[in-house]
């Protein structure tokens, strides 16, 4: 069964979501918290919470929504967005986060990230690979590195990664389907990776289809949020 994962993206303490990356094609949907339980009901136990203000500022922004989710709900929590330094890494993990989804640093301060990677393990530092056009983004998707995403990956899984949370940008927020050919090449070149896929997804259908390309997880929002993906539905496909 594929992990189902929902998003929270948060630009001034409020819930949103952005298109393709674009801060100027924002959405907001409400108070994060009210969300967040609603897929607690929902019997969702992890959250994927982004700081969308910290990508964009270079440092945490909204770590008291985060403190907020985790002690009114159960829910684990994983949080990205802003982390460039061992402060910021400190102020998630220490603000609830159960892990963290690093990206930026990994392509611009690999000894940074490794050292992260063996402070902190595998099971709490997750690979963050948002790419365009074949390459690695970094600083909330307004720069392309010069990173090739399978050349990348490799030098993360040597170093003990384990799991890579790969978002195809041209896919975010668009509802136009995920980039099971990308995941599909992903995961032949590294079978055993955790891989979370994210982007464009739009209905329960295409949650089976990433479950069907063997895929372990699945980050999605816009769908939940635009009522493409009812909650109850999600509720049966975790009972199932």
């Amino acid at each position: 069964m594929i992990e189902l994962i929902p998003a929270i993206d948060i630009i001034g303490g409020q819930c949103v979501r952005l298109t393709k990356g674009d801060y100027n094609q924002k959405t907001v949907y409400g108070e994060p918290l009210e969300m967040a339980r609603e897929f607690e009901k929902a019997g969702i136990e992890r959250l994927h919470m982004v700081d969308l203000d910290g990508a964009k500022s270079k440092h945490i922004v909204n770590s008291q929504v985060l403190k907020q989710i985790s002690s009114e709900t159960n829910l684990t929590i994983d949080f990205g967005g802003g982390i460039k330094t061992s402060e910021d890494i400190d102020i998630a993990f220490e603000s609830g986060a159960r892990m963290v989804t690093v990206g930026s640093v990994a392509v611009t301060d690999p000894k940074l990230f490794t050292w992260w990677l063996q402070k902190y393990g595998p099971d709490r530092i997750i690979l963050g690979a948002d790419v365009r056009n074949g390459k690695i983004s970094i600083n909330g998707w307004k720069e392309d590195s010069d990173e090739d995403l399978l050349p990348f990956l490799k030098r993360y899984v040597d170093a003990g990664v384990r799991m890579v949370l790969c978002t195809e940008i041209s896919k975010d927020g668009t509802l136009g389907g995920p980039a099971i050919d990308l995941y599909k090449r992903v995961l032949d070149r590294y079978p055993d990776l955790y891989l979370i896929a994210s982007g464009g997804v739009s209905s329960i259908s295409d949650i089976r289809k990433l479950e069907n390309a063997r895929v372990p997880a699945v980050v999605f929002g816009k769908a939940i949020y635009e009522g493409k993906i009812a909650l109850k539905e999600l509720s049966y496909l975790i009972k199932k």
